[in-house]
């Protein structure tokens, strides 16, 4: 993960340094030789996840030529990818957001016990009829949307039986298919709650800036450039739900037409499905580089 930039790029092998001074251990081995199951876990997955994309970028911008500020309209990311965004756009600064993000994987990982918590994505079913299995599954227990990513794609996330129940109700009204994430927790439902007081904590003091362009935040679907409020999204975004569809809608009326995903290829697939005329770019690897360079 992230191993062909390292290779190409002395940009890229300065963010992967930086990440693995702030953290005081070299997260950018990990990344490159695994274990796949250390990897995976979400302390550290979220912040290498979060150092695979600030990586594309620095190829982008210092090899590239390419300033984000002047190029983009926007930034965005989903869930974790949030932070991604805001440091791209330097609102956070790259060691104080990798720390960040260890933290809310800590934190997140270590707000529900292993085994009481659960998450289930929904196919072929509208958001309204999500919303209204998730609540009736619920019953005494914790079922809620944890994920908008695109129309008939949702996912709900709270106590195992509950989500469980939900699978089965969503079966029975039509939804084409069913499938348990292999997740280590409820991811952004209110079982997070303890999540979300360890991020308020920590977030008090991190050095926040206004972002070079706005950010559009998971919990309003909407731009956002103010500090303050950023704050207070991000801690709500640890319970809340991201709202990747609203979000996209809400680009797409902006006027956006072009969407660069830097690190993977998972968003553009959604977008695609929210928004067919926005054009979807990625950077990947090195080699997508010189395309994207050509489209900007």
């Amino acid at each position: 993960m992230g191993k062909a930039f390292a290779d190409a790029s002395a940009a890229a092998r300065e963010i992967f340094e930086e990440v693995d001074e702030a953290l005081g251990e070299s997260l950018s081995r990990l990344m490159f030789e695994g274990p796949e199951e250390a990897l995976t876990l979400t302390a550290n997955a979220q912040p290498a996840i979060m150092a695979a994309s600030l990586a594309a970028l620095a190829v982008l911008e210092k090899e590239g030529g390419i300033r984000l500020s002047e190029k983009a309209g926007y930034v965005a990311g989903h869930s974790l990818g949030e932070y991604s965004a805001l440091a791209a756009a330097q609102a956070l600064p790259l060691a104080e957001t990798a720390r960040l993000l260890r933290l809310r994987g800590e934190a997140m990982q270590a707000a529900v016990p292993p085994g009481e918590g659960a998450m289930a994505a929904i196919l072929a079913l509208s958001i309204g009829d999500v919303r209204a299995i998730a609540a009736e599954a619920a019953g005494d227990e914790i079922c809620a949307i944890a994920n908008d990513n695109a129309p008939g794609q949702v996912v709900v996330s709270g106590h195992k039986a509950a989500v469980e129940r939900a699978m089965a109700l969503a079966k029975a009204k039509g939804a084409r298919m069913t499938v348990l994430l292999p997740v280590s927790a409820p991811f952004h439902c209110p079982l997070m709650q303890p999540a979300a007081e360890a991020m308020a904590k920590a977030l008090e003091t991190a050095a926040l800036l206004a972002p070079l362009v706005p950010a559009y935040a998971n919990v309003t679907a909407a731009p956002v450039s103010d500090p303050a409020e950023i704050r207070g999204l991000l801690v709500t975004q640890v319970t809340a739900t991201v709202r990747w569809r609203e979000s996209v809608e809400a680009m797409a009326a902006a006027g956006v037409t072009r969407l660069v995903e830097l690190g993977g290829k998972v968003l553009g697939p959604m977008v695609k499905r929210i928004a067919p005329d926005i054009q979807n770019l990625s950077v990947q690897k090195p080699d997508d580089i010189e395309a994207v360079l050509k489209a900007l």
